[in-house]
């Protein structure tokens, strides 16, 4: 008959995993928790935080157009169970010059070409690698397209230019970035 013999550092080993098993599916929760409390609320877009949880801190971090929408999503992390700190990582987005294009006279039809081209524009921009797309805000009237938003050099600048340029219907490319 074999003996069994209890090892000390395997139970340790389990215990210790067991706990962290639990802090990382409670950290989850708390994040879960956090993002449906922002994705409910009408004054902040959740597509633009990010959200972390480590052992009951919540970390957000994200560009977000104005500063109440990011006190709100602050006080939202802060209010959720569990939380135990909430650390500011948001940057509201400042533009240095106004960033809207001009709004001429158009026919339905050009409004609906217009948003064509932006949605064209936008996709490739999500889609290259090398091109921080959530961070550049796409707007066009005919035919023009308006880039602003911040990049993180001019090889970005040249290259989201370059995306834009090359979508089909774009007449010219307006860059405002920061």
């Amino acid at each position: 008959m074999r003996k069994h013999t209890f090892h000390p550092i395997l139970a340790l080993a389990a215990a210790a995993f067991l706990v962290l098993s639990c802090q990382g599916s409670k950290d989850a929760g708390i994040t879960g928790l956090v993002k449906t409390k922002l994705a409910a609320d009408s004054q902040v877009k959740a597509s633009e935080i990010q959200v972390e949880t480590t052992n009951g801190v919540v970390t957000l971090t994200g560009n977000i157009d104005s500063q109440e929408a990011k006190d709100r999503a602050l006080h939202l992390a802060r209010e959720t169970e569990g939380v135990h700190d909430v650390k500011d990582m948001i940057a509201v987005r400042v533009a240095a010059a106004e960033g809207n294009a001009p709004s001429p006279d158009r026919t339905l039809g050009e409004h609906i070409d217009d948003a064509g081209i932006t949605m064209r524009v936008k996709a490739r921009l999500l889609d290259d690698p090398m091109v921080k797309g959530l961070r550049i805000d796409v707007d066009t009237r005919e035919g023009v397209v308006y880039l602003t938003g911040s990049v993180a050099g001019e090889a970005e600048k040249n290259k989201a230019v370059e995306i834009a340029k090359a979508t089909e219907g774009v007449k010219s490319v307006e860059a405002n970035f920061q």
